[in-house]
Formats: structure tokens, C-alpha cells, sequence
């Protein structure tokens, strides 16, 4: 093979984002013009481009208002674009939010809501239950974030403290038609759990969100305890006449981008496996999971053969204990790259595909064959940094962060290992 495995793996994954730009699949999916108003509005990182896509291709009269994260605004004439933070809410947001909710609340049957959802619209648009603070939402969101919490946990909490998210948002827009485009960023493509389903019915109730804050040990407000204890804080549920107008697609997702990333290989010369697309836990759990498939296909060729890709996608989680720079995707690569102990041939990358692992502006990062040994001939420590959850720290001191800059879409996690036919059991140790 002649193929640079680095440039074939960043090749994959700019294909995987690639896949889910708005302007590509937005188009198709745009309604007939309704007798009344279009009112488009949306949340998540690519509903910047979501709606910039809109505004390009439906030429009837519309107007609107979505909320992104900050530096993934698009120019948009008639759809006004707020940035607000992620992945902790701030007031831009909030305040982003309760413009969106007056600008919906007096539809009538004849008024169609565009609704442009992506990943990230649960910080987005925070919109605090009866009781709750801003400050209530931002301490009960980093909390999540550290707990270790799958994406599914934190927005079943997040659903049941909010007055937009569980199928609020649809229903505040009752008797109006609503069309919602999903684009995917979670496991199984669960509706609500993008954005924590605003347009979406609700079967997850109070007591799973109580029974989620104990698991994780989490300290809630006392509103918000209140609040889920009383059952006050119930979503929407399936057959609510309120959500019988709401329609909604889902228009790309993390299978579609593992799919794209998989012609690319193939195009190479390389096999294909596809692990799944929503592989879940722990990052360094799953990253010696697949330290375990990648030596079972580099000795014995199962279940494929090199030369070849591993394939997954997902939302794996960190449970912060270290204060250092880190990330899900590069703690997945930090733990892969110990368990291969530098296994000749095999070559990764993960990455977020919204260009942000956690909280750095950085998508992720590339795993080498001598990852190991250039750190320690540079006095790092893999063990160490992984330790300290200082993934972004580690692979930035080699030259190996993945840096994009806002991809303005988001399916999520792209994990790929790149195995050549060179076999070996491992040289570091």
C-alpha cells in the first residue's frame, strides 16, 4: 500500500463530516409552502448552516431565529442566528430561548414551524423549569459533565428541568404544523435525546431522571429536586394531542458518517469493518476494548483482515477525576495506544465531528505506531496524562491534535484504527 496512513485517516473523517453538512442534506427535506407563516427555528451546532441552507433553497417568505454555539454563526438574511455557550449554558442562550418560545406561541393551523435541531441544542437553548436559575442549570450541567454519565442520563434530567426541551417546544407551537429536521450526534439516533427531544413525545418520566441524579451522586438545587419528587416536571408523552401535527426526519446521523468514511478506505485498498454507531461507556474502557479486536485482527485476521479499517462511532463518556486538558475521544486514544504497548502497523484517529472534544478547540487526535516512544523520549507520560484526563495536553506536545476549527455539523464521535499487515506483538512495555 502507498497510502499515508495519516492522510487516509484524516481522509475518513473529513468524509464523515463531510456527509452531514447542511447544505448537502437540507434541500430535500424542505416543505411546500404552508397558507399561513413559515417561522423556522432551531438549536445545535449546525443549525447555523442548517438555516443558512434553508434560507438558499426555499424561496417563499419566512423568518425565524436559531440558536448556535459561539463561532458557528453563518451570514443568514431573513433567519436571525444567536450564539450562545456549550456545553454549559450562558445568558445569550437563555435569553436566545425565551425569544424563541414568544416567537411561537401564538401560531395558528395554518402556520407551518420549521424546527432545525442538531447536537449541543440541549445547552443551547436552556430554558429553566418554574423555580430554576440560569445558575441552577449551569451547576446541574457541569455536574453531569463530570459524572460520567451517558448522553441519554444527562438529557433525561436535563428534559424534566426545562420548559422548552421533552416535547415542550411542539406543543407551545400547537395548533401550528411543526417539521422538525434532526441532524444525529446520539447512540441509536434516540429523538429524545438530540437536543433532549423538544419536538418529540416523552415515554422517560420523573422518577428515572431522580433515579439517574442518585446513580451519579449528583446534588441538585432544591427547586430542582422538587420538582422531578412532585412529578411536576413530566415531559410530553407519546399521544399528546398537542404533538399530533409534529412531524419530524432525520436527515444524517453517525451511521450515515461511518458510512462515508468507509467508502474512502475502500477506495484505498482497505477492508471494512463497521463496529457500531453507537457504542457507549466509559472512553478508556472502550478504548481497550478495541486494543483487544485490533491485536484479534492483526494476529489472527479476525473478524477481518488486514490491511484494513475498525470502524465505530458513538458517545463514549469521561469521568473527570484529573484537572488536566482532555477530551472522550483523545482519553479513548490515550488508553487504545497503552493496551497496544506501540503494536507495529496499527494507526488511529478519533475525533469529535463539531471540531470540539470536550471543552478544547480541538477535534481530537492521531495515534502512531511510536506514539509511545516519541513521549518518553520527549519525558511524557502516557499512563500519567491519562490519569489526569489530560488527553489534549499529550497528543498537542507530539504534533498530533486534530484541529478543524467549527465543522458546522455534528454526528457525534468518528473512531477509526488502521491496521496494515505487518502482525507483531508489541515492542513498548
Amino acid at each position: 500500500m502507498n497510502t499515508d496512513p495519516r492522510s487516509l485517516l484524516r481522509a475518513m473523517f473529513d468524509a464523515a463530516v463531510a456527509s452531514a453538512q447542511p447544505a448537502a442534506v437540507v434541500p430535500a427535506h424542505l416543505p411546500a409552502p404552508p397558507r399561513g407563516r413559515l417561522i423556522v427555528i432551531g438549536a445545535g451546532k449546525a443549525s447555523g448552516a442548517m438555516a443558512r441552507a434553508v434560507e438558499d433553497n426555499y424561496k417563499g417568505p419566512l423568518e425565524g431565529l436559531v440558536i448556535t454555539r459561539y463561532g458557528y454563526a453563518v451570514p443568514c438574511e431573513r433567519i436571525e442566528i444567536v450564539e450562545a455557550a456549550h456545553p454549559v449554558p450562558d445568558e445569550a442562550g437563555l435569553m436566545a430561548a425565551r425569544r424563541i418560545a414568544a416567537l411561537v406561541s401564538s401560531l395558528n393551523e395554518d402556520d407551518l414551524v420549521l424546527c432545525l435541531i442538531s447536537g449541543g441544542g440541549s445547552a443551547l437553548m436552556p430554558a429553566p423549569a418554574e423555580g430554576l436559575t440560569l445558575v441552577d442549570k449551569q451547576a446541574i450541567n457541569t455536574a453531569l459533565l463530570k459524572s460520567g454519565a451517558s448522553i441519554g442520563e444527562m438529557n433525561c434530567v436535563r428534559r424534566h428541568l426545562s420548559t422548552l426541551k421533552g416535547g415542550r417546544l411542539a406543543a407551545l407551537c400547537h395548533p401550528a404544523r411543526v417539521l422538525t429536521l434532526l441532524i444525529s450526534d446520539v447512540p441509536a439516533d434516540h429523538l429524545p435525546d438530540i437536543a433532549s427531544g423538544p419536538t418529540v413525545a416523552d415515554a422517560s418520566t420523573c422518577n428515572d431522571a431522580l433515579a439517574i441524579v442518585s446513580r451519579y451522586g449528583i446534588e441538585l438545587p432544591t427547586a430542582a429536586r422538587q420538582l422531578l419528587e412532585s412529578g411536576a416536571g413530566e415531559t410530553i408523552k407519546p399521544g399528546d394531542p398537542r404533538l399530533a401535527r409534529a412531524e419530524t426526519r432525520l436527515i444524517s446521523s453517525p451511521q450515515i458518517g461511518l458510512e462515508a468514511g468507509a467508502a474512502v478506505a475502500r477506495a484505498a485498498g482497505y477492508g471494512v469493518c463497521i463496529l457500531g454507531d453507537s457504542i457507549e461507556g466509559e472512553a478508556r474502557e472502550v478504548g481497550r476494548v478495541m486494543a483487544g479486536i485490533t491485536r484479534q485482527v492483526a494476529v489472527h485476521g479476525q473478524p477481518v483482515q488486514a490491511p484494513c479499517v475498525l470502524l465505530s462511532g458513538g458517545e463514549t463518556t469521561v469521568t473527570v477525576r484529573g484537572n488536566g486538558k482532555g477530551g472522550r475521544n483523545v482519553e479513548f486514544l490515550l488508553a487504545l495506544g497503552l493496551a497496544l504497548k506501540s503494536q507495529p502497523g496499527v494507526y488511529a484517529m478519533a475525533g469529535d465531528t463539531d471540531g470540539v472534544d470536550g471543552v478544547a478547540e480541538i477535534a481530537g487526535a492521531l495515534l502512531m505506531p511510536d506514539t509511545l516512544i516519541r513521549a518518553r523520549a520527549q519525558d511524557l507520560n502516557p499512563a500519567q496524562s491519562l490519569d489526569n484526563n489530560d488527553g489534549h495536553g499529550f497528543f498537542g506536545a507530539l504534533g498530533d491534535a486534530v484541529i478543524t476549527g467549527p465543522t458546522l455539523t455534528n454526528i457525534n464521535d468518528f473512531r477509526v484504527v488502521l491496521i496494515e499487515p505487518t502482525g507483531g506483538s508489541g515492542q513498548e512495555r
